[in-house]
């Protein structure tokens, strides 16, 4: 997603955004954000009829920029296709005022969204779509002696994040010491461009690709100083590096990289998102200690008030209700984690993961100490009714 232009005046303000969806998944991003009440702007195809003096009607189709005010959205998953109705809110030549029409998001095509209300989950919602960083599953470092490449691969680009250029001297007869301290500085450089610009939430592999042995011995330098230093990102996430042959330490060497069927296989396998591993644990807290897992709302805004959730688990189905009422409590409960330094996952409702939080209501939490007190929905509702 290309964002075009952000005139929002502050967290809670009115404003508005201009976005270019360049790739399927924005299509989903973009359904996300459109909720009832906003207004739409973007191109359509409109038919007009016009009637000549003689009587007779002619009907033709004519491109033309329309304003609406969203009612209703549908998206269709297999076609990334978003559908967009309302009623015209600005004048236009061929649509009257308040006629209903339905724009066609549509892929490359620009259009500007703007609300009443920009929450933190809007907000977030366009900082993920537009931030290549955040959306890239694989990094990659290509390398040889003296020179590197950190790169983030997405599915239709890969950007280079860091380019690591040292001057390596050559063996001498006798003396090895300047070749050895170099290619240490060399490997220390390369190390903290990995830590500065990979993000291990995110990236689910990182290929280290060289000729010959610099592979091999990189790692080797980089986990026996993740060792020495106790670095934690490292060493937990050792087994995401994969270690493969290219014939240069240059960007294009990394095509024939990917292309091994070994990384092509594994590659196929980093799919499977953090969201996935966050449900697990929750299911496995609910069977082991059920005092510090909780699902539905009630339950889980009675923990947040008391600062107890390590882990909020939420569909992103709940932001689309057509309830401001209801989008706003799901908004506080997000921001009252967060305040509490504990951490949000949203789950996509297209995902298996995030259909099985749909059966549980649809939010559920992980709590950093167990809370028997907190009643279940049955008990709270015939409390009520008494």
């Amino acid at each position: 997603m290309k964002l075009v232009s952000k005139e929002v005046v502050e967290k809670n303000g009115s404003g508005q955004v201009t976005l270019i969806p360049d790739e399927p998944e924005d299509m989903w991003h973009a359904y996300n954000l459109i909720t009832a009440g906003d207004s739409l702007r973007s191109t359509t195809v409109r038919k007009v009829t016009q009637e000549s003096s003689t009587g007779s009607s002619t009907s033709s189709r004519v491109r033309t920029m329309l304003t609406i005010s969203v009612e209703d959205t549908d998206f269709d998953t297999q076609a990334c296709v978003l559908r967009v109705k309302g009623r015209n809110i600005q004048e236009n030549q061929y649509v009257k005022m308040g006629a209903y029409h339905t724009l066609d998001l549509e892929l490359n095509r620009k259009f500007t969204l703007a609300k009443q209300v920009w929450d933190c989950i809007a907000l977030d919602r366009i900082e993920l779509a537009c931030d290549v960083a955040r959306t890239a599953d694989v990094a990659a470092i290509v390398m040889q002696e003296g020179i590197a490449h950190v790169c983030l691969v997405t599915p239709s680009m890969t950007i280079v994040r860091a380019k690591i250029e040292h001057n390596i001297p050559r063996k001498r007869r006798g003396s090895c010491k300047q070749h050895d301290n170099a290619i240490v500085r060399f490997y220390d450089a390369v190390m903290q461009a990995v830590l500065r610009h990979i993000n291990f939430e995110v990236v689910k592999c990182i290929l280290v690709a060289s000729p010959g042995f610099v592979k091999d011995q990189f790692c080797e330098y980089m986990f026996q100083q993740a060792v020495k230093q106790d670095n934690k990102v490292l060493l937990e996430n050792k087994s995401k590096f994969i270690q493969v042959h290219a014939s240069s330490g240059y960007k294009h060497a990394l095509t024939e990289a990917m292309a091994d069927p070994a990384v092509s296989a594994r590659l196929a396998d980093t799919k499977a998102s953090g969201e996935v591993k966050a449900l697990d644990a929750f299911y496995v807290m609910l069977q082991n200690e059920p005092d510090r897992a909780f699902y539905g709302i009630k339950q889980v805004e009675a923990a947040n008030e008391v600062a107890a959730i390590e882990i909020l688990l939420i569909s992103d189905q709940l932001f689309r209700s057509s309830d401001i009422a209801q989008r706003k409590r799901y908004v506080a409960l997000v921001e009252g984690v967060r305040e509490s330094n504990g951490e949000v996952k949203i789950f996509s409702s297209l995902h298996v993961s995030g259909e099985q939080l749909t059966q549980l209501t649809g939010v559920a939490a992980i709590l950093r100490f167990p809370m028997p007190d907190i009643e279940d929905d049955d008990d709270n509702s015939s409390s009520d009714d008494e």
